[in-house]
């Protein structure tokens, strides 16, 4: 598992290859001006799982996050309860397309985190990770939860 997550980090900047295979359940590709960057991800699509998020961790993986996935597109606030380790939130729309950055939000703050409206998956990073790439408002995601909608790169069958 390590030895995946970290090759996933070395294939951060990923080229055509990438988007040429059909997408996995356990990575996100992000994709803008800046180039590619991959992420082996957990995905957080029931309540439980959304309710319980990255809380209690000390440590994650530089090449690893979590995307919470929600049922329809609504507005959304997250909060940093029980959560150890800054994170960059990464709020988007239906289509993947993002929408909004909170970056290096801060470890145990309770302060609400809102991404706004017609937010449909919000992607969980190290804090910091989303400056150091470069990836900014109106870059997309890809992943399976997008491809079932209006996609602004679906996953290849």
């Amino acid at each position: 598992m390590i030895r995946a997550r970290r090759l996933a980090f070395a294939c951060c900047f990923a080229g055509s290859a990438a988007t040429a295979q059909a997408c996995p359940q356990d990575r996100v590709l992000v994709k803008g001006s800046f180039g590619e960057a991959q992420f082996v991800i957990e995905l957080a699509d029931e309540p439980a799982e959304r309710g319980r998020g990255l809380m209690n961790r000390v440590s994650m993986a530089r090449s690893a996050g979590m995307l919470f996935v929600f049922e329809q597109p609504q507005a959304v606030a997250f909060w940093m309860k029980n959560t150890l380790i800054p994170l960059d939130m990464v709020f988007t729309d239906r289509s993947g397309r993002i929408v909004h950055i909170h970056e290096n939000a801060i470890p145990l703050d309770e302060t609400p985190i809102p991404g706004g409206e017609g937010v449909y998956a919000v992607l969980e990073i190290n804090g910091g990770m989303s400056s150091m790439f470069g990836i900014k408002a109106g870059d997309a995601l890809q992943h399976p939860a997008f491809s079932g909608g209006p996609a602004v790169f679906p996953c290849k069958d």
